[in-house]
Order: structure tokens, then C-alpha cells, then sequence
């Protein structure tokens, strides 16, 4: 396969850390032969805005990923809405060139009523946070977003949430949520959008 020069990104989603990327982030490095970042987005927990950790995205690509490079991006659960904050509201868009969410609660989730705190109330559904980031898509229209779900998804209720009528929708037939990371046709398929 011929060298891939744009840099990955790989957002995780609440409770999580970077280290839940560990596989995938070897899978994609070794065989897109390109650098794969990783951040800790602090507090993951909710107690901070979606919209606030996204600045931490921001931050993060702006320190380490040169200005000249576009780069993609990949957002698994939370992360991939902070990553749409991100991408739609602080201008992300100019930085990005693909664009993929793993099991991301693009229209909410009903686990999100299992917390009271920000983050959680922002993935909820009707949320005035997603009605706000779903009412415009214009932004993601300039980058090549693919959204990634499996019908099984027992933290994303309902399942078909994940999915957003825009770009690429494709399903997978994972069995359990954190296995989006690590089952094998899922990396290969992250492989496969970020490598054409």
C-alpha cells in the first residue's frame, strides 16, 4: 500500500483514556505506514462540556500536527461528538480530511440519563447541545465524514442513533460497544476509509 501522509487522530469516549486505542492505533500505524496520535481528554468522566474538551482537540492538533498537514480524524462514543464540535464549531473543518465516528450518539443516547452531569446531558436525546450541532452539517459536508454502527450497541440506545445521514453510514456486525475498537473487521474497515 502506498504511503499514507496524513496523521490520525484517535479521540476516546467517556470514562475511557487514550490506552483503549492501543491495538487500533498499532493496526493503523503499521499498515497505513502513518504517525497515529492519541490524547487524554481530562475530566473524561462528563463533569466538563463536550463543547470544552473539544477545545482540548483543538489544542492538542494545534501543538502537534503541522498547520501545513490536513489530518483525520477518528472519534469513538463521546469522542466522536466532541470530534463534531470540534470539526463544526471551532472551524475544524479547514484542519480535517477525513472525518469517521465509531458508535457515536449523534442523535443521543438514553444512557446518558444514567449520569447528572454536563457531558451526559449533552448526549442525551433532544439535547439542545446535538439539536444545535444537527441542525447544521454544512461543516461536515467539507470533509469526508463516515459514520460507523453496529446494531448491537447496548450503550448507545438505540443503536441506530450512531448513524447520521450525511457522508457514509456504513453497519458492522460488532457484538458489544468497546469491541468497535477491537474487532478485527472494524480496524480493517477504518484502515480501508482512511487508506483509499
Amino acid at each position: 500500500m502506498a504511503l499514507h501522509p496524513h496523521p490520525i487522530l484517535l479521540i476516546h469516549g467517556i470514562d475511557d483514556t487514550a490506552v483503549v486505542f492501543d491495538k487500533m492505533a498499532a493496526y493503523l500505524s503499521d499498515r497505513l505506514a502513518v504517525p497515529v496520535h492519541t490524547l487524554n481528554l481530562a475530566p473524561n468522566n462528563g463533569d466538563l462540556g463536550l463543547d470544552e474538551l473539544a477545545l482540548q482537540v483543538k489544542a492538542y492538533i494545534d501543538q502537534h500536527i503541522d498547520a501545513a498537514m490536513k489530518l483525520d480524524l477518528v472519534g469513538f462514543s463521546m469522542g466522536g461528538i466532541v470530534s463534531r464540535y470540534y470539526v463544526q464549531r471551532l472551524a475544524g473543518w479547514q484542519r480535517v480530511r477525513r472525518f469517521v465516528t465509531l458508535s457515536s450518539p449523534h442523535n443521543g443516547t438514553w444512557s446518558g440519563f444514567l449520569r447528572n452531569n454536563i457531558g451526559a446531558a449533552q448526549m442525551r436525546p433532544n439535547s439542545s447541545f446535538l439539536h444545535d450541532l444537527n441542525q447544521s452539517l454544512d461543516e461536515l459536508t467539507q470533509v469526508e465524514f463516515t459514520s460507523l454502527w453496529t446494531p448491537y450497541d447496548l450503550m448507545i440506545v438505540p443503536a441506530s442513533s450512531s448513524r447520521l445521514p450525511l457522508g457514509t453510514m456504513r453497519q458492522l456486525p460488532v457484538l458489544l460497544h468497546p469491541w468497535m475498537l477491537v474487532d478485527e473487521r472494524s480496524l480493517a474497515t477504518v484502515a480501508d476509509i482512511l487508506g483509499n
